[in-house]
């Protein structure tokens, strides 16, 4: 084949070759017809030559055309061979995978489901960069992504796993001082400007007075230790909350924000070995978490101490 042939023109010769028309060619690429007209008319011209005669019965092969027919049908072969050796050694489970997700999960919830999956496949490094902005799955920054979002994220696959509840919680100390009183009569602490787009900064907007918010930041890891250290009450994940025996929870679930957990990859990572091994152990994982991550689950804490709950306000 000529140098500059380019192997995806290449692809569509072959269909055509294998079945006769254009339109059956278009079918079994998936594409339309003028699509193959295009690929094929380029390819003719980069080499020169007739590559098909157009009879009534159809496509049919030119001598330049079966010439070059025996040598697309060789390179697709090796192409075939080396894909099967590559997948092959790739299907084996070692090597490095690298993971994508946010703080709150990387700190509270995914270290227990890591080190299992350590001990079940002890040949695959699992790096994980913890990142508010989305690293590139495509640019294979990560290859896989334990995300919070509302929707499937484009361009990736994969599966939404669970919601996310989110409840106000107090320090046990600070919860007993205040008694009875409405939570937004205390001191609060929120997320920053920069959160104004989820629901737990609007929940806080309606339900707490702006005066009353005495930090502001911009993590959720650090709102959950800022109320743990009984800076003021917050809107918490009930998954990290609800396992903190310095923390009680002050008034019912908010609102469903919306916001689910996603296991995402990119189309072609999902049948890497390593990655499927990941995908299908963290999907059972995470989803027998799913009482925990939604809220349903009583408070888990050794030797609770009894705290008046706040009304709700």
């Amino acid at each position: 084949m000529h140098a500059q042939t380019d192997w995806d023109d290449v692809r569509y010769f072959l269909a055509v070759a294998r079945e006769g028309s254009l339109s059956a060619a278009a079918r079994l690429l998936g594409v339309n017809h003028s699509t193959v007209l295009r690929r094929l008319t380029g390819l003719e011209a980069s080499m020169g030559v007739r590559l098909f005669d157009k009879l009534p019965r159809g496509y049919v092969l030119t001598a330049a055309g079966e010439d070059m027919h025996r040598t697309a049908l060789s390179v697709e072969d090796t192409l075939a061979a080396a894909s099967r050796r590559l997948s092959g050694r790739d299907a084996q489970l070692e090597g490095t995978l690298r993971i994508t997700t946010v703080d709150i999960l990387a700190m509270h919830i995914l270290p227990r489901h890591l080190a299992a999956f350590r001990a079940l496949h002890p040949g695959i490094r699992v790096d994980m960069t913890v990142a508010e902005a989305n690293l590139s799955l495509t640019r294979r920054e990560a290859d896989v992504a334990i995300r919070l979002a509302a929707q499937l994220p484009e361009n990736l696959v994969g599966r939404s796993l669970s919601g996310l509840a989110f409840a106000p919680y107090g320090e046990v100390g600070m919860v007993a001082r205040h008694g009875a009183a409405p939570p937004a009569e205390a001191c609060w602490v929120g997320l920053d400007e920069g959160f104004d787009h989820t629901a737990m900064v609007r929940w806080l907007r309606a339900e707490v007075p702006a005066e009353r918010v005495v930090q502001r930041v911009n993590s959720v890891a650090v709102l959950v230790e800022s109320v743990r250290a009984g800076l003021g009450f917050g809107l918490l994940p009930c998954a990290l909350a609800d396992r903190m025996p310095e923390l009680r929870r002050v008034g019912p679930p908010a609102p469903d924000s919306g916001v689910r957990l996603w296991l995402l990859t990119h189309g072609d990572l999902r049948m890497m070995g390593r990655v499927r091994a990941f995908l299908s152990f963290m999907a059972a994982a995470l989803t027998s978490d799913r009482d925990l991550l939604e809220g349903r689950l009583p408070q888990h804490f050794p030797n609770p101490t009894p705290v008046p709950a706040l009304a709700e306000g």
